[in-house]
């Protein structure tokens, strides 16, 4: 058995797991990060890391276990939260919660474990680890899906590495959720039905302009509807279908529509074009239209937002995503693709989107994926993760 250190947070999730290493016999040790304290346009009651910090401590005294708080703000705001500014000032829209794993739950985090004699850190995501060895003796860790295909949380571990994953259990990764409450209410944990948290990961649930007007400035700007029969939208997707398609090609497949004023018809003013995103709907403010409008597109040279009305607007759908190569992460190394290089993988570009089929391509200048169907809502700033099966290949940036 084993010296396991567990990110305890304050959850449900993060209690169980807990409770689960201490059943199989390890010497358990808890750690509180305390990540962010600013409640700059944070929503009042959300995310008080005080209260997290009291229930996370009343699990460990519960357990028997001892308990430590570490203050890993500086950190935080500098790997996660200036990551944030930056490229929502860009036009991209980022994932705080893969880059809070990567950077500060597996890194920063890890690292005051190991501080603690820690042999592994523990968290409470769902998902699941596995050690394959070669004939030679060489170790292979792959990440997999959860077992509750409702909580399976993989892609928000997606970039982590092969060190990264060599300290890790996931003790629920094999659990379902309700199970999980089960266990914690014959406990009597405090935590047993306490709601589980939302939002930015350690911030909580934001009211997003606020919260980006700390470094981004509002600035007034038009908002543009544009017709769903524009000539722009007239892409030729079968392209990308045949087996000889070329560089240049997936380049002109894989570029945003070329969104523009002469399209459309003015139909509002926002305040800013870095605080929306592809396929939003909500905070627009515009009414009286048949059908709901959603974001297909901002240009934030000329701070202006682009709508579609309609579930169905070709804005909102593309088949081909472009990650630059040094963007793209390898989960498992020995899956990297060569040159000109395919396989057909499953695809997530958001978090409990169902697996999408598609072939990924690699060539001189990015990995392409090419789905089988459109995609809704394709963001540049997000990540896309590969998937075979259950295993997490690999994970990059949308570049575009």
């Amino acid at each position: 058995m084993a010296k396991v250190v567990v990110g305890l947070s304050g959850g449900v999730d993060s209690s169980v797991a807990a409770y689960v290493l201490q059943k199989q016999g390890h010497e358990v040790v808890g750690l509180f990060m305390r990540n962010w304290t600013d409640t700059t346009g944070v929503l009042k009651g959300d995310c008080p890391w005080m209260d997290d910090k009291f229930d996370a401590e009343a699990v460990a005294r519960k357990l028997g276990i001892p308990f430590f708080m570490v203050d890993l703000s500086k950190e935080y705001r500098e790997r996660v939260v200036d990551y944030m500014f930056d490229e929502y000032g860009k036009g991209r829209t980022p994932n705080p919660d893969v880059l809070c794993n990567r950077e500060i739950k597996f890194d920063v985090f890890l690292r005051e474990a190991l501080k603690l004699g820690a042999e592994f850190v523990a968290t409470g995501h769902y998902c699941r680890k596995e050690t394959i060895v070669d004939q030679e003796g060489n170790e292979t860790y792959h990440l997999l899906a959860g077992s509750d295909p409702n909580k399976d949380q993989s892609y928000f571990l997606c970039q982590l590495s092969q060190q990264q994953l060599s300290k890790a259990l996931f003790p629920i990764g094999d659990m379902l959720k309700p199970d999980v409450r089960k266990i914690a209410t014959e406990l009597n944990l405090v935590t047993a039905h306490k709601k589980d948290s939302q939002g930015i990961c350690f911030v909580g649930k934001v009211d997003l302009p606020v919260f980006l007007q700390q470094k981004l400035k509002a600035r007034e700007g038009k908002v543009f509807l544009i017709d769903q029969n524009a000539e722009i939208f007239q892409r030729d997707w079968s392209i990308a279908d045949r087996k000889e398609v070329t560089d240049e090609e997936l380049q002109l497949l894989s570029t945003p529509y070329d969104l523009h004023p002469k399209y459309g018809t003015k139909v509002g003013t926002h305040h800013g074009a870095q605080y929306y995103t592809v396929g939003q709907r909500k905070g627009l403010n515009i009414g009286g239209f048949p059908e709901p409008l959603f974001v297909i597109g901002t240009n934030i040279e000329y701070n202006q937002i682009y709508l579609g009305m309609g579930e169905t607007h070709p804005g909102l759908y593309r088949r081909v995503l472009r990650i630059r190569r040094d963007e793209m992460h390898w989960v498992v190394p020995q899956r990297k693709l060569k040159n000109n290089e395919e396989v057909q993988l499953q695809i997530r570009i958001r978090y409990r989107q169902p697996l999408q089929e598609g072939r990924v391509l690699m060539r001189e200048d990015a990995l392409y994926v090419v789905f089988d169907k459109p995609q809704r809502g394709v963001t540049p700033g997000q990540f896309c993760a590969l998937y075979d099966g259950d295993v997490v290949v690999g994970s990059g940036v949308i570049d575009k």
